[in-house]
């Protein structure tokens, strides 16, 4: 691939993203009211009218909303095109590439599937590899039986080590995994390795692309993850061209959040306590705001396990105790707690509309990556290895050193 052919792409994405802020930088949770709704009266009606199946239908479907809303905004009708990128595998390839069942003992079905879906994707495996951050070695023992030389990880967990090696030597496996913290300075990575890391997060995957770059691997190979784990409050872009960009797009780790926040669908238990703390999260933020007198969020800690067994009333006095509130005796609780209610009605709803920027920005974050490492002279690749389904976090960058003597 040409020098430099993922600069117009990021291009596109950083000025269609800079001149759509006002829809996916304020965050509904704590802005009952966002700046576009008042901008867009006919968008926002629309959206609000939304049912509940409807809600569904399109957090499962971004393109489909986007298509759906592009009379009143039509810049969405953009969006698929911005963010339409190849498929590295399928799921035939795939299937080849994971680990039997028997052979992936302690490994996570969706994950043993994703390091299947990853393996397939990054084939030929012809230099030593290098797993990055490999936790108990999943990634490791997927791509063992593939590789013509030998494979090694890297992880700083002791635990994680020792459960690591025992899972390999009771396997049979010849892989050893080493406990390494990353992002020591001075750490050197084997000559001619292969570096690949399956969902390492925020600075430690770009800790392996500086890496990388710098040592002049032949290859390096990921899947990125939770771009907002960073040292740094703002986010400082990796190539030279994104940075000397006169518009580049300012976020900041809050901002980065927005990128990794689509999951998997969980249990329906999980989604249930989610929705019940979400909604009384919201009723004590009206709560909140009237006794303060004050239309501003007051960001509550994470609840203990006691609260989650009460009721509303109950959440309240904990948070309202954690911030130094006086609940008058006459509170009505289930008129907060309804206030609440209807709040998480119509945060998901504007959540729809800023949902819509989540792709685009994950896809700008892995785009900077891919044109930096084009300026240190790798041939990149840039693509998906398995559908959003198995996970949301899907981007893989497969870059080859382009000038090996």
């Amino acid at each position: 691939m040409a020098c430099n052919s993922y600069n117009a792409h990021w291009r596109q994405l950083n000025d269609w993203l800079q001149a759509h802020r006002e829809f996916w930088q304020p965050t509904p949770f704590t802005e009952p009211n966002p700046v576009w709704t008042r901008r867009w009266p006919e968008l926002s009606a629309k959206v609000d009218a939304f049912s509940g199946d409807e809600c569904q239908r399109f957090e499962n479907d971004p393109v489909v909303l986007a298509h759906s809303l592009a009379n009143w905004l039509p810049a969405l009708a953009e969006l698929e095109c911005l963010t339409a990128l190849p498929e590295f595998t399928d799921a035939i390839a795939a299937s080849a590439c994971t680990l039997r069942e028997v052979r992936a003992r302690d490994m996570p079905g969706r994950k043993r599937l994703q390091a299947g879906a990853f393996a397939a994707a990054v084939k030929p495996l012809n230099a030593p590899v290098v797993d990055w951050c490999c936790g108990k070695g999943h990634l490791s023992r997927t791509l063992l039986p593939l590789s013509e030389a030998p494979v090694t990880g890297y992880e700083w967990d002791p635990a994680l080590v020792e459960d690591g090696n025992r899972l390999a030597r009771r396997a049979g496996d010849a892989l050893t995994i080493h406990c390494q913290d990353v992002m020591a300075e001075g750490l050197d990575l084997p000559d001619g390795a292969h570096g690949v890391a399956l969902h390492a997060c925020g600075d430690l995957h770009r800790q392996l692309i500086i890496q990388a770059s710098q040592q002049s691997l032949p290859r390096v190979s990921l899947a990125p993850c939770c771009f907002h784990l960073s040292a740094r409050e703002d986010y400082q872009p990796l190539s030279g061209f994104a940075r000397q960009w006169n518009d580049c797009l300012k976020v900041n780790r809050a901002d980065l959040k927005l990128a990794v926040e689509e999951t998997v669908t969980a249990p329906a238990r999980v989604r249930k306590q989610v929705q019940t703390f979400s909604q009384w999260r919201l009723g004590f933020d009206g709560l909140q705001r009237q006794l303060r007198q004050q239309d501003e969020y007051l960001p509550v800690p994470s609840h203990p396990g006691w609260v989650a067994k009460g009721d509303f009333r109950q959440f309240c006095g904990w948070a309202a105790d954690k911030k130094g509130l006086t609940l008058p005796d006459d509170t009505d609780y289930a008129a907060w707690n309804a206030y609440g209610i209807q709040r998480l009605a119509q945060v998901r709803r504007h959540e729809l509309v800023r949902h819509l920027f989540r792709r685009p920005l994950e896809l700008w974050l892995v785009l900077d990556y891919a044109v930096f490492l084009e300026e240190q002279d790798y041939s990149v690749r840039l693509g998906t290895f398995c559908q959003r389904s198995l996970t949301p976090r899907n981007l893989l960058i497969d870059a080859t050193r382009a000038n090996r003597g």
